[in-house]
């Protein structure tokens, strides 16, 4: 090749790339915090906890979300752990609020209770955290919170 068609061609390449820029548009990611996380009527001897996260997206353009991974610790210990992929789209310029239905087992609450010395009605830490996946080229976001409940 000469030199007069590789600057050409140079040319060409650089325009391309620079047209390509500017039709990606700059996507600011979703914002995820926990809503609420609550303990539920017992059925049976296994205690259910409602955990509640709110997606907000602050883009134009909508978000669909592969999946949510999520564990909670209590006192140190993870007792509740879970996945789900029943989220829906969020749209743009608009808020979700996911709940999740977390199961904990048992045996696992009587070991940490006896081991800690907790009794109904004195106060447990928990930590939770989450995973959310999105389908495309939104980055995965994580979350954390912490706070503590009371065993009724």
């Amino acid at each position: 090749m000469n030199v007069g068609v590789r600057r050409h061609f140079l040319g060409i390449i650089v325009l391309l790339l620079s047209g390509c820029a500017t039709l990606i548009s700059e996507v600011d990611p979703p914002k995820i915090s926990l809503e609420s996380f609550r303990p539920l009527p017992s059925e049976g001897a296994v205690p259910r906890f409602e955990i509640k996260l709110r997606i907000v997206n602050p883009n134009r353009q909508s978000f669909d979300i592969a999946g949510i991974s999520y564990g909670v610790e209590i006192q140190g210990k993870e007792l509740i752990s879970g996945v789900t992929n029943e989220v829906p789209v969020l749209a743009a310029y608009s808020e979700e609020v996911v709940t999740l239905d977390a199961g904990l087992q048992w045996f696992q609450l009587v070991r940490l209770l006896t081991g800690a010395g907790k009794v109904a009605g004195d106060s447990l830490d928990y930590r939770f955290t989450a995973k959310v996946d999105f389908n495309g080229f939104v980055p995965t976001q994580r979350v954390e919170e912490t706070g503590s409940f009371t065993l009724n």
